[in-house]
């Protein structure tokens, strides 16, 4: 099934390992057969990986670029989501983190990575984070 994404002008993505950037104006692509796509929204750097759950989507974020080097990202990933899971009580959190971990075994790091951005949204509600999209006021409400 071909994946199409729309993009903004301007706004890069990762495609394959490479990055890729849209021209000025707005653009559509088809990708017809399975590729690694993320786009730059869903692309944390190095340094964002401040709080045990982003600490979690780094590695798997890693293990989706580079599917074939997959294996060097895995003990990371399997060791802060352990830790994580170690200090949530939460029932639906934990089992959100055990479809995470579910995903990776079956190597559908995409679906992981979607699913770990919720326990981002819920530790940044914990630790009173507001997200950088969202302005203060609405946080309030």
């Amino acid at each position: 099934m071909p994946l199409k994404l729309s993009l903004k002008p301007g706004e890069k993505f990762v495609l394959n390992g490479a990055v890729v950037q849209n021209g000025d104006r707005r653009g559509v692509l088809v990708l017809q057969n399975k590729a690694s796509v993320l786009r730059e929204k869903d692309i944390m750097q190095e340094s964002e990986v401040t709080t045990p759950a982003r600490r979690i989507y780094f590695p798997m974020m890693m293990m989706y670029l580079d599917e074939a080097g997959a294996a060097r990202y895995y003990d990371e990933f399997v060791q802060r989501l352990a830790e994580f899971m170690g200090v949530i009580g939460n029932p639906q959190v934990l089992a959100e983190c055990v479809a995470i971990s579910k995903h990776c075994m079956e190597r559908e790091y995409y679906k992981a990575l979607m699913l770990c951005r919720k326990l981002i949204e819920y530790e940044d509600e914990r630790l009173g984070n507001v997200p950088a999209s969202l302005p203060a006021s609405n946080s309030e409400s």
